[in-house]
C-alpha cells in the first residue's frame, strides 16, 4: 500500500533509510560516518520533517504487514553544486529496503511521487543497482556529476 507518510511514520522511515544507506553506501562512506548517521538521529530529523507542515515534497510511504518498507519525496528540481536543473520535477528520494528489492514496491512509490514526464534525479556512483532501475523507468544519464558533502559521487539521470 503506498500513502501519505505522517508524523507517527518518523522512527520506521529513519529505519527504512537509515538501512538502505548502510546497505548502498556501505563501500562509499567511512566508518566514522556511521557514529553520528545514527537511526536515532535520522528519527529526530523525520520527526521534524513530518511534524513542520511543510507539504511541498511531501513523502509517501510503501507499508507491507502494517510497517513502513519504503518511501518517496519529489518536489520542484533543485540547483545542486553548480548544475542548474534541466527540468522543473526532480525526485528527491526513493529507499526501500533492500530484503524487498524487485518486489515493486520502488515501481509504486516513483510511479506515487512522478508518474510521467520530464524529471531529473541525482543518484550515487556506483550505484548499479539503482541505475538500472531508473534506466527502467525512462531516466538516463545526462554527464552532469559531482562528489557530494559526504564525499560520495553521484550522476544525474534525466527523463524527457
Amino acid at each position: 500500500m503506498i500513502r501519505d507518510a505522517v508524523v507517527g511514520d518518523a522512527e520506521q522511515v529513519a529505519v527504512v533509510h537509515h538501512s538502505t544507506w548502510r546497505h548502498a553506501y556501505a563501500d562509499l562512506l567511512p566508518e566514522e560516518h556511521w557514529l553520528t548517521d545514527t537511526v536515532e538521529r535520522r528519527t529526530q530529523r523525520w520527526a521534524a520533517r513530518l511534524g513542520n507542515g511543510e507539504r511541498e515534497g511531501w513523502p509517501v510511504v510503501a507499508e507491507a504487514d502494517g510497517r513502513v518498507v519504503g518511501f518517496a519525496q519529489a518536489g520542484p528540481a533543485r540547483a545542486k553544486e553548480g548544475f542548474a536543473p534541466v527540468h522543473d520535477r526532480e525526485l528527491w528520494s526513493l529507499y526501500v529496503l533492500p530484503a524487498l528489492h524487485g518486489s515493486g514496491a520502488g515501481a509504486a512509490l516513483l510511479g506515487a511521487v512522478l508518474p510521467s514526464g520530464p524529471a531529473q534525479l541525482w543518484v550515487a556512483d556506483p550505484n548499479p543497482r539503482a541505475q538500472a532501475f531508473y534506466r527502467k523507468h525512462g531516466f538516463r544519464r545526462d554527464g552532469a556529476r559531482l562528489v557530494d558533502r559526504n564525499v560520495i559521487a553521484e550522476i544525474r539521470m534525466i527523463r524527457s
